[in-house]
């Protein structure tokens, strides 16, 4: 497992798995906690346990659908359903919140002083949509105060993607265009980890780590959907102590 290197306050705990150490068989070797991919389910199970051995509870999962919309954890929240959504906020301590990826780009957010955290599932629709805004519209905290965390996703020379998903985040800004680099098939190759600290920077938060691995290019300790199509996730999880 991968833990961040953040300027995190000591309550907070979080880490991102890999794809070693579990039970699943290939093409899910071995460590898939995706339960909607095809793979085995009592295996899945049981690298969810595994898991769940590394934190204070089990952990809160999402149906992601590659929205904007996000859960808050309260005391309220039902943790019997699995809510269709792609980020989860939370004040309550020793809750995990986690996101599964296999290319998208999980980012976890904390306040400097570890009372309010979230996890967001970054995938481009999500992030042109707004999620990350939307979740940062939750804390209490001002935004020069809240700290980031970006984890592993697809690398910039490997996700390629047509000319309309550039034209629709350069409409917004042209700082985006720097985030986009033209390819000779009329294509380009988008930079998500760019995308993310633009629209983190945007909202105030500048206090931004990590953004360094590729899952595509780093097979043997990444899932990637681009790279094998039928594949495992990884999950990123954040939690206060």
């Amino acid at each position: 497992m991968i833990t961040p290197t953040w300027p995190a306050p000591i309550n907070i705990g979080a880490l991102s798995t890999t794809r070693k150490g579990g039970y699943s068989d290939a093409p899910f070797s071995s460590f898939n906690l995706g339960l909607h991919v095809g793979d085995d389910e009592q295996k899945v199970l049981a690298n969810r346990e595994l898991l769940a051995s590394h934190l204070p509870t089990k952990p809160v999962w999402l149906n992601q659908v590659h929205s904007s919309d996000v859960v808050v954890v309260d005391e309220q929240f039902d943790h019997s359903k699995l809510v269709d959504a792609d980020a989860l906020f939370t004040r309550l301590p020793e809750q995990p919140l986690a996101i599964m990826t296999a290319d998208c780009l999980p980012i976890l957010l904390t306040t400097e002083c570890g009372s309010e955290v979230a996890a967001i599932h970054g995938g481009w629709r999500g992030l042109y949509a707004g999620i990350i805004a939307n979740t940062t519209a939750l804390f209490t905290t001002p935004s020069e105060k809240i700290v980031a965390w970006l984890g592993p996703a697809i690398g910039a020379q490997n996700f390629e993607v047509g000319a309309e998903v550039k034209t629709a985040f350069c409409q917004f800004s042209a700082q985006y265009q720097h985030a986009f680099q033209a390819k000779d098939n009329g294509k380009y190759l988008a930079d998500i980890y760019a995308i993310a600290h633009i629209q983190l920077n945007h909202l105030g938060i500048l206090k931004i780590s990590g953004g360094e691995h590729c899952t595509v290019n780093q097979q043997a300790q990444f899932f990637s959907y681009r790279r094998d199509g039928k594949t495992g996730r990884m999950a990123t999880l954040i939690w206060r102590k």
